[in-house]
């Protein structure tokens, strides 16, 4: 079971946020961020890294989080906005914009590595938070699924890029479409790597 925030509560710190994101990997679409609350008792030994669980189980513990929540906000950065900031400060943005939602009183927000300046509330970046705090691995959960629902969507606006299988990553099968087909625009991150190298391409044909 997941517990290592507990030892943050005291009598002073009664409720805390996890946070973490999805996508910062992609060649294409947003990064999203979740944050979640649980009441201080709350257990729930499914609860895991989202990576570590099965997209069924993922989809399952999805709508038992929103349940057992006390709050918890879901919140995305586009493609373009990813380029404009990079993908570093655009998670920030991201995971400020999740936090943000949560409405029910709290005092101390634990993320997964990533630090977060300008909150009234104090944050402590722990490595690999998702594997070790229970509201961590909520919020990668719902991160997680929510983005992955988007890349599904996505795919019945642009059918030849199998969204829904490869979620925008850098596998054979997207490095085969773009290849093909040519990035996607406000879709497709046009700094990263086999995209930046495609549009540089591009650049040097004319």
């Amino acid at each position: 079971m997941l517990k290592l925030e507990r030892k943050y509560y005291t009598k002073d710190i009664t409720a805390i946020v996890g946070v973490d994101e999805a996508g910062r990997g992609p060649l294409a679409g947003p990064v999203y961020a979740a944050a979640v609350v649980f009441p201080k008792g709350y257990k729930n030994k499914e609860i895991n890294d989202s990576k570590k669980l099965s997209a069924k189980k993922r989809e399952e513990l999805f709508e038992v989080i929103k349940q057992h929540a006390l709050g918890y906000g879901i919140a995305s950065v586009s493609a373009d906005e990813i380029d404009r900031l990079n993908i570093y400060e655009a998670t920030k943005v991201c995971m400020k914009a999740a936090i943000a939602q949560i409405s029910c009183p709290y005092q101390l927000i634990i993320t997964d590595a990533m630090p977060l300046s300008g909150l009234k509330t104090p944050v402590v970046p722990i490595i690999k938070g998702d594997a070790q705090c229970l509201n961590v691995a909520a919020a990668s959960i719902l991160a997680k699924v929510s983005r992955d629902r988007y890349m599904v969507e996505l795919e019945k606006q642009y059918p030849h890029f199998k969204f829904s299988v490869h979620k925008g990553y850098g596998t054979a099968l997207h490095l085969q479409e773009l290849t093909e087909f040519g990035p996607i625009p406000h879709v497709h991150r046009k700094t990263f790597g086999p995209v930046a190298a495609y549009y540089d391409q591009q650049i040097k044909l004319f």
